[in-house]
């Protein structure tokens, strides 16, 4: 069993990532979707395998598409072409890559804030503009709002940037509701671009649909993003795939390969598509802990504060409205109690009252995170 509970704050200090470096070191940092947990052993003894040997060209993408086809079959129950996948650096570069060729500059780019904060960016530097249709938010959770979104749709939007699972929220969409989706924006020529960057880490009982499964027997162009790198711990290391499923999408996506995807990535994604599965497995199982720990220690610590545990990732969207704490909480936090969560108001602008929490770390780590929160009050 990979030993999730062994970590230590000050052999993580030792770290050189954005998450253990931005921060003064009297501050816990819970920000950033970067894991604490040390690599699965694949991955590590393919990455060791690659510096003993030097390996440090420019990489070779052969039989990543291949890696990743039965990794989806295996986990999701997707059968898809691997001549439809294309290796990119990582998904925002993904995106952009797609909005420059399949979108003309000025064009609206559909988003569901509250949503994850690059994608403002991203869809600015290429020169689109984003219509935000929020997400409603009602006693059983967070949805979509249809009428909203359709009316997007017909009134000219050329794509939707669909985050599935979604990012803040950890929510799995219904097969209905994508089936849904697919079918307004085939209705009214709608690109769809899903990023799936967070579905190999769905926890049971919630059951994650590829988008492209239920968008290419309706015909509604759609392309799929997706990566190793949160589920295995890998983001700096620049290996994503995009995903066509149809013929169609397939040619327009031929031109999107990147040299700049990074050979230790490519390595390491092959390890654990191919072999990560058991490390995946038990990271679930840990994760399922500790979201349902983080319940308990909001409900002692913090019982002002609204949460509803996510289905996928290790990402929590907590509502601060009752704590008093002003327009920025996340601010105050850090001020107060030296932990380092992600601002809410960057998700969307009617999410001030709300921070990000990671929680992928030890349970102890979590525990001490919630306590330190707790003396902000």
């Amino acid at each position: 069993m990979p030993a999730f509970d062994d970590l230590s704050i000050g052999e993580l200090r030792k770290r050189r990532s954005a998450k253990w470096t931005t921060y003064p070191p009297d501050v816990v940092p819970a920000w950033v979707a970067e894991m604490d947990f040390p690599l699965a052993e694949p991955v590590r003894a393919a990455l060791l395998d690659a510096i003993a040997h030097d390996d440090c060209g420019y990489a070779n993408t052969a039989g990543l598409g291949e890696a990743y086809a039965r990794f989806a079959r295996q986990r999701f129950g997707w059968t898809l072409d691997p001549r439809g996948v294309v290796a990119i650096p990582d998904v925002l570069v993904g995106i952009a890559a797609i909005l420059q060729a399949l979108a003309k500059p000025g064009d609206r780019v559909v988003v569901n804030s509250p949503v994850y904060p690059p994608f403002y960016r991203v869809v600015g530097e290429a020169q689109r503009r984003i219509e935000d249709v929020p997400l409603l938010r009602g006693e059983s959770g967070w949805e979509l709002d249809f009428p909203s979104l359709e009316r997007a749709f017909a009134g000219g939007a050329a794509v939707y940037l669909l985050c599935s699972p979604h990012n803040p929220l950890g929510k799995v969409f219904a097969a209905a509701t994508l089936t849904r989706i697919a079918e307004l924006a085939q209705r009214h020529g709608v690109l769809v671009i899903a990023d799936e960057i967070h579905a190999p880490l769905t926890m049971p009982p919630a059951t994650f649909v590829p988008f492209l499964t239920v968008a290419d027997p309706l015909d509604c162009d759609a392309v799929a993003l997706s990566s190793a790198s949160k589920a295995w711990n890998l983001p700096g290391l620049k290996c994503a795939l995009a995903i066509a499923g149809t013929e169609r999408m397939r040619v327009r996506l031929g031109t999107l390969a990147h040299a700049s995807v990074g050979n230790l990535g490519v390595i390491a994604s092959l390890a654990a598509f191919e072999h990560g599965a058991p490390w995946l497995d038990a990271l679930l199982g840990y994760l399922d802990g500790n979201r349902r720990l983080l319940s308990d220690l909001l409900a002692r610590e913090l019982p002002g504060v609204r949460y509803r545990e996510p289905q996928a990732s290790y990402l929590a969207w907590l509502d601060c409205t009752a704590l008093g704490l002003g327009a920025d909480p996340m601010s105050v936090f850090l001020e107060r109690s030296r932990v380092a969560l992600t601002r809410g108001r960057d998700f969307g602008p009617q999410s001030a009252a709300f921070v990000r929490l990671n929680m992928g770390t030890s349970a102890a780590i979590l525990t001490e995170i919630v306590q330190r929160m707790r003396s902000a009050l």
